[in-house]
């Protein structure tokens, strides 16, 4: 009978998903939430699901839930039956944290299009029936912190696109089987009831990933090269152990390496343990609350911020930048900033007029953090780079990447709309330079790092002098003005034209002079009628003729440097005559 039961209801859900909208997904949903007394979602019938609902996230399209992350949200009792499983297009979920009992759902072999699946951390049990063969998209599963039992089921053989597994911290008993997953990267089976001994398939991973169990060494030959003694080898391996591990260290901190914000972030301020998501509506406690923006969804909390892989992109007066990868494999930017001289107030209100600037040449900022030791900026990540990194590479983590004319107008353009669009409001950047400047996906210049020199310390004024980017009135950079953001855009319109780094300025040695900045350089230049001479060459070598083009950005760029701050034009007039070069949209 419970046979006949379990056939019967996969049928049903077949008949239920095969001809699915977006309005079943959310009735789904609905359905869903409706087994719990949970009011922190604001899930209801007439809001606009992709976009208001808590933790759900819809494709491109607009037609299909793709996502539902709630982690942490108190549900309690067991997972309904037929509602998150009638998800047909559901590629990534997150329910862990929460209290959830009973089995594996067996209806969610439904969910053939499911790529991540979380349920850590609740307390689920039972074995687990021999059903994942039929999730073959499946890259990332974690079941671990329940109570899982019963053995390991060889189905999950059939996971050939798995790359995590996580079963870490339940009650797997028998024999680990002999799993042939060829794009596994990641296993963790610790602490579990396991006995016999680590199958060869699994062989490759470290000991540590099958530790807390009952299981038998595997014996190794006591053979050692060279006909050594074995005292005699074992002391010259841990000393070249010793010495690879100090050299690798060294590579790591001197090349920006992969490392996790995490250690460093409880390690100061663990009095204070993060807690779970919130939102600006939510009544927040002093620290440790990730603060998003309201009407936003929460596809992240601080837990996933701290314990997810983070590789600093660069280090700079104001802080360290990390690029942070989460655990559905999206990417954001994190910002440790660590010369904030306001306190909480005033920190809040300059990040919520920050967060109010919405504009497509504008890099978003998603969220931030604020506690005693610590905080954080969190904005969107552009996998093409900053156009510094672009220009003239970054020790070693982008190599030069030649730019057509096409591209570096683009680049002018996009920078000119997000920077008229910031002064719009009577906002002001304040450190506008190459470095904070990235490109999208068309390769247009978004503006990034926007409003943080108000609330920063100023920085010495030796750097101020020498960066080439800063107007010349400025000697405190929290003293910036519209004006001095003109100043500074302008001279990455130079430095688009030159391909020259107005912070390297060995090369820029007029004959008989002194080293000079790069809006200097080209002033004494233009001034000797020797303007061809400041193109930089890998443009002037293409076919096309853009000379004219060139130079009409080049008067654009002087004008925007000039000394005496009222001679130079507002961004808006900028904006203009960029665009009257030619209109780039149009290609």
């Amino acid at each position: 009978m419970q046979i006949f039961l379990f056939f019967f209801s996969l049928i049903l859900c077949f008949v239920l998903i095969s001809s699915q909208t977006l309005e079943d997904d959310k009735k789904a949903l609905l359905h869903f939430l409706s087994s719990f007394n949970s009011s922190r979602l604001h899930w209801n019938q007439s809001s606009d699901v992709c976009h208001s609902w808590t933790g759900v996230t819809c494709n491109e399209n607009g037609d299909r839930i793709v996502s539902v992350r709630l982690p942490a949200v108190g549900f309690n009792g067991l997972i309904p039956p037929f509602t998150i499983s009638r998800l047909s297009s559901l590629k990534f979920l997150s329910l862990r944290k929460n209290h959830f009992t009973g089995d594996f759902p067996s209806d969610f072999t439904n969910l053939k299009s499911l790529t991540h699946l979380y349920l850590q951390h609740n307390h689920l049990s039972g074995p687990l029936l021999a059903i994942f063969s039929e999730l073959k998209n499946l890259k990332v599963l974690d079941l671990s912190n329940n109570g899982f039992n019963g053995s390991i089921p060889t189905s999950l053989s059939g996971l050939t696109s798995l790359q995590v597994l996580n079963l870490a911290n339940n009650s797997f008993s028998g024999e680990i089987p002999n799993l042939h997953l060829p794009k596994l990267s990641q296993i963790n089976l610790s602490n579990n009831k396991l006995i016999g001994t680590i199958p060869k398939s699994l062989q490759r991973f470290q000991s540590s990933a099958f530790s807390g169990n009952n299981l038998t060494e595997r014996k190794k030959q006591r053979k050692t090269p060279f006909g050594l003694s074995q005292l005699a080898f074992l002391l010259i391996l841990s000393a070249a152990c010793v010495l690879c591990v100090s050299g690798l260290s060294f590579i790591m901190i001197t090349c920006f390496g992969k490392t996790r914000i995490s250690g460093k972030l409880r390690k100061r301020d663990s009095s204070s343990p993060p807690g779970n998501w919130t939102s600006r509506d939510d009544n927040t406690e002093e620290g440790g609350k990730i603060i998003f923006f309201g009407g936003r969804n929460h596809l992240f909390d601080l837990d996933d911020l701290l314990s997810s892989s983070a590789e600093v992109l660069g280090k700079g007066a104001f802080g360290t930048t990390y690029k942070v990868t989460m655990e559905d494999m999206s990417t954001v930017v994190v910002k440790r900033l660590k010369e904030v001289v306001v306190g909480r107030r005033e920190f809040e209100q300059q990040m919520e007029i920050i967060g109010m600037i919405r504009h497509e040449n504008v890099a978003e900022l998603k969220a931030y953090y604020y506690s005693k030791d610590d905080k954080l900026a969190v904005y969107s990540y552009y996998n093409h780079g900053s156009l510094f990194e672009i220009l003239h590479g970054n020790r070693g983590r982008y190599h030069r990447v030649p730019l057509d004319w096409d591209a570096r107008l683009r680049i002018a353009t996009g920078a000119a709309r997000g920077l008229a669009k910031i002064h719009e409001g009577k906002f002001i950047h304040g450190n506008i330079k190459s470095s904070n400047i990235f490109l999208d996906s068309q390769c247009y210049g978004c503006i990034g790092d926007v409003g943080l020199t108000t609330i920063m310390r100023s920085l010495p004024q030796t750097t101020c002098l020498t960066s080439g980017y800063h107007a010349p009135e400025i000697t405190d950079t929290r003293r910036s003005t519209q004006f001095s953001d003109v100043y500074s855009f302008g001279v990455v319109l130079l430095e688009l034209l030159t391909g020259k780094s107005p912070v390297s300025q060995a090369e820029l040695v007029p004959t008989g002079g002194e080293n000079m900045d790069l809006a200097s350089w080209i002033r004494s230049v233009v001034a000797k009628e020797w303007t061809g001479e400041v193109f930089d060459m890998e443009i002037l070598s293409q076919s096309g003729g853009f000379e004219e083009e060139m130079v009409e950005m080049l008067q654009i760029g002087l004008a925007c440097v000039a000394l005496k701050q009222q001679e130079r034009p507002h961004i808006a007039q900028v904006l203009k005559l960029i665009e009257d070069i030619r209109s780039v949209d149009a290609e």
